[in-house]
């Protein structure tokens, strides 16, 4: 069979971008899918595979994202922008709820970020702190700046389930190494962290007037990442949280990959506005037993989106 997909971006967090409403194929099918068109080894390559599916009664469209190992995961919001753009374009709307694996968010179009990058934003919550629900086996009830017993490392940590889970900690400086091999070792699915999870380290910038925040992760199911919106969002939330920025206050969120403008209330709330560019289009064969794909036919590029973005880069 034929798979035509949108190759795109959010603040860097690269996927193709199926649209998968009239496709019915079998859930081992899609992993495969998803091993084959995500590996950075083959003909597109990508962070993870991207699904525009089917919504319901109250939700216009829905998103699943599989990592590139072909794990399922419960959001991503780099990719809920993504999503919400090609569903807009393909219903003639500019807002909508999106149902995703066991949560929904808010998206709509918002003025761009910079001439020619076009901009959605969206809005997830309320999110949770409750240590079960981000994953871990830990008597406390939630962890809130503190150490972690039984993890590997001596840092403060706030975990937070975006639903998927997050450990965020605040670091005077991002040490790579280092947060690789905790991510390593969470990816290991431990006894304390069994589904395994997403690690941050965030350095503080800015200003009170201006707070930014720089946010480096290892992302579950994928490693190192140039770019997670879902960190990015717990991030916000766990600096709002822990009195490092204020609730309710616009701040700069940056990684390796861009930018996004992001905000978090009290009633656990996060809202992030930042880029969906589509960079190329294409179709490849596939087949859904094996999983082995055709030659890869690129039908179309979007130059002025790729310049765009990059302008944009340059200018941070």
């Amino acid at each position: 069979m034929q798979i035509a997909f949108v190759k795109c971006h959010g603040s860097g967090n690269d996927f193709p971008l199926v649209d998968a409403r009239d496709l019915d194929l079998p859930e081992d099918a899609w992993v495969r899918l998803a091993l084959g068109l995500a590996d950075r080894k083959g003909p597109v390559g990508g962070d993870g595979l991207l699904l525009l599916t089917r919504g319901d009664a109250t939700r216009a469209f829905g998103m699943r994202m599989f990592n590139s190992d072909g794990s399922e995961a419960e959001t991503c919001l780099n990719g809920v922008r993504c999503t919400a753009r090609l569903g807009f374009e393909r219903l003639g709307i500019t807002e909508a709820r999106v149902l995703l694996k066991t949560s929904d968010a808010e998206a709509r179009v918002q003025p761009e970020l910079a001439p020619g990058v076009t901009t959605i934003r969206t809005r997830v919550g309320p999110v949770s702190t409750v240590a079960a629900d981000v994953g871990l086996r830990i008597a406390e009830r939630e962890v809130i700046d503190a150490p972690i017993a039984g993890l590997p490392s001596n840092r403060a940590f706030t975990a937070v389930a975006m639903p998927n889970p997050h450990l965020v900690s605040f670091v005077e400086q991002v040490d790579e190494a280092e947060l690789v091999a905790l991510g390593d070792w969470c990816e290991a699915a431990p006894a304390l962290l069994p589904a395994r999870g997403n690690v941050s380290f965030v350095e503080v910038r800015g200003s009170d007037a201006t707070p930014a925040l720089f946010v480096r992760t290892y992302e579950r199911g994928v490693g190192l990442t140039n770019s997670c919106g879902s960190a990015m969002a717990a991030s916000t939330y766990a600096a709002a949280r822990t009195g490092r920025i204020p609730f309710d206050c616009e701040t700069r969120v940056f990684n390796r990959g861009g930018m996004v403008r992001a905000s978090a209330t009290e009633a656990a709330e996060v809202t992030i506005a930042g880029n969906a560019t589509f960079e190329w289009e294409g179709r490849i064969e596939f087949d859904p037993a094996t999983g082995a794909l055709g030659t890869l036919e690129v039908v179309a590029r979007r130059p002025a989106e790729v310049a765009a973005w990059a302008a944009m880069l340059a200018g941070l």
